[in-house]
């Protein structure tokens, strides 16, 4: 209302002056908001393939960026082919919802059938990514059981610091 007011007693100089400020404003908002570039996707996964390595598992690294595309995906040798689509499933439904896939895993195991129906991969080992409270990505991991991948993947991220 004093904006309006003011307005009045301004005629219309000031519009344009505000329509500026506000896109300034939008503008500046926008920039701030954290990303996923391929620096960080790398080192994410150098971070989750050290674990596999120090523990003696092979496995499969999907990297999804802020848009839910796949931005980088590591194969170990020695880890089979089928874990390739495992690993960008898991870091998809980690994306999606915003959570780890180890939720929807446990769900199921505690009664949830109607889970299974969903498109969802409901294996422990997917990872949202949040920096700075922005969903800025995920990690996918797999190749060994479901909690082992799960723990690569924590510990990519407490490596690099985006995760307590």
């Amino acid at each position: 209302m004093f904006l309006i007011t003011i307005l009045n007693h301004m005629k219309r100089p000031l519009i344009p002056l505000i329509i500026i400020f506000t896109f300034i404003i939008i503008n500046t908002n926008a920039q701030t908001q954290e990303t996923m570039n391929l620096d960080w996707a790398t080192k994410i996964a150098d971070a989750a393939q050290e674990k596999a390595v120090n523990e003696n598992w092979n496995v499969v690294i999907a990297i999804l960026d802020q848009g839910g595309n796949l931005i980088l995906l590591k194969r170990m040798d020695g880890t089979q082919i089928g874990s390739i689509e495992i690993a960008q499933l898991k870091a998809k439904t980690a994306f999606e919802f915003k959570r780890s896939t180890k939720v929807f895993e446990d769900m199921i195991k505690n009664g949830a059938v109607h889970l299974t129906t969903m498109p969802i991969t409901a294996v422990e080992g997917g990872l949202p990514i949040f920096k700075n409270g922005d969903l800025i990505g995920a990690i996918g991991i797999s190749g060994v059981t479901s909690a082992q991948d799960g723990i690569i993947a924590e510990a990519a991220l407490k490596a690099v610091g985006l995760m307590e």
